[in-house]
């Protein structure tokens, strides 16, 4: 079939937009991430003065970088409607995020959808998979105090060793409240065909939208963030929850993303923004840690019925273009998730004016020395 004249042009304009649009992306790592080292390395001294300080100032930085991350997406026409409970109302409470996982980009869709949640982005730790440690942003993530979770059998019982004394040692000590994982360990497409296996095997129900999860990481976050008296408590009300605040992890926010047609954003389309613009969905579930159980056997079912809900979620929304109304309402009510133009402008001036003024700093001192 011929190709006319303007669809020759419609391609040749998305081919130079996506060039554009990649070169803006390069020249804002370059200048942003070594920026943000550069800085923290200058402010050694106040963190031994006050680590506390240190941390903060290090947080907002981290925030504008995923702000900056943000604004691809966002300057692309890609955007998010949020639904379900809202999770501004416990932005400064712990909490622990549990996320179904269908592509790279939905690291890229929390880091949109987080940023108007108060405190949240700053004083927040990812878990994600050890090859992000050699990507553009692992020296970001490496000084933020996120981990790197290496998959498979054979590295399961050290690396949640490791989590443990890494949460012990950074999760605390550097002010952190929410902690966000991707439980079924791996991307949808990568896993759906075993996890179907395996729920054959075991007589569980046959998952197409989402995979069964693993207790691992959970049960070690769990285990380590919430203190003892919490776990299996009764439910005391808003007062319960005004004492608690600052007696460990009160929060599980079972996070559902949707995208529509079931067609995921890879990192590559968030940088290049070839596709047309998108609204993903993001659907927020808050449950208290009290409600949770301890005990593995029960927690694995109480997992489990998470991700068993998500696929209901997720084959309603893809048949309606909806999410489902919450248990004994009519109709499910949606938010606009909305960032200011003005500032991701801010952000990205203050970026290549930092590394503006880092050149001329080494320059000169380049010539004082030599």
């Amino acid at each position: 079939m011929a190709v006319t004249l303007e669809q020759a042009r419609r391609v040749g304009y998305t081919c130079l937009k996506a060039l554009l649009r990649f070169a803006f992306m390069v020249a804002n790592n370059l200048v942003a991430i070594p920026s943000y080292v550069l800085y923290l390395i200058m402010l050694q001294p106040l963190r031994i003065l006050d680590s506390k300080s240190f941390w903060y100032i290090e947080g907002v930085l981290f925030k504008w970088l995923l702000a900056m991350v943000a604004s691809w997406g966002w300057w692309a026409g890609y955007t998010v409607v949020e639904w379900g409970d809202d999770v501004k109302a416990v932005s400064e409470d712990e909490a622990m995020v549990l996320v179904n996982h269908q592509a790279t980009g939905d690291v890229c869709t929390l880091m949109m959808c987080l940023q108007d949640k108060g405190t949240v982005v700053r004083q927040m730790m990812w878990l994600m998979d050890h090859i992000f440690k050699y990507t553009n942003f692992g020296i970001v993530s490496l000084i933020h105090g996120d981990f790197f979770i290496r998959q498979g059998r054979t590295h399961r019982d050290q690396q949640l060793v490791l989590l443990k004394d890494h949460l012990e040692k950074y999760y605390r000590s550097r002010n952190r409240k929410w902690i966000v994982l991707f439980p079924e360990g791996g991307f949808l497409r990568k896993r759906r065909e075993t996890s179907q296996a395996f729920a054959k095997k075991n007589n569980l129900p046959f998952l197409k939208h989402v995979t069964l999860p693993r207790l691992g990481a959970t049960q070690v976050i769990l285990k380590t963030l919430v203190a003892p008296q919490e776990n299996g408590t009764p439910s005391g009300g808003d007062t319960v929850r005004k004492e608690s605040k600052s007696k460990g992890l009160q929060w599980v926010i079972d996070t559902t993303i949707a995208y529509p047609k079931a067609e995921p954003i890879d990192i590559q389309t968030w940088i290049l923004g070839y596709r047309q613009p998108t609204v993903t969905h993001v659907h927020y579930r808050i449950f208290p840690v009290k409600d949770v159980p301890a005990e593995p056997e029960a927690l694995t079912n109480w997992l489990y019925q998470r991700f068993i809900e998500k696929e209901d979620l997720l084959t309603h929304f893809y048949e309606t273009g909806a999410f489902p109304p919450p248990q004994g309402q009519t109709k499910a009510i949606s938010r606009e998730m909305t960032l200011s133009n003005l500032w991701l402008v801010a952000i990205q001036s203050f970026a290549f004016l930092s590394g503006g003024m880092w050149y001329c700093f080494f320059q000169y001192l380049y010539h004082c020395l030599f």
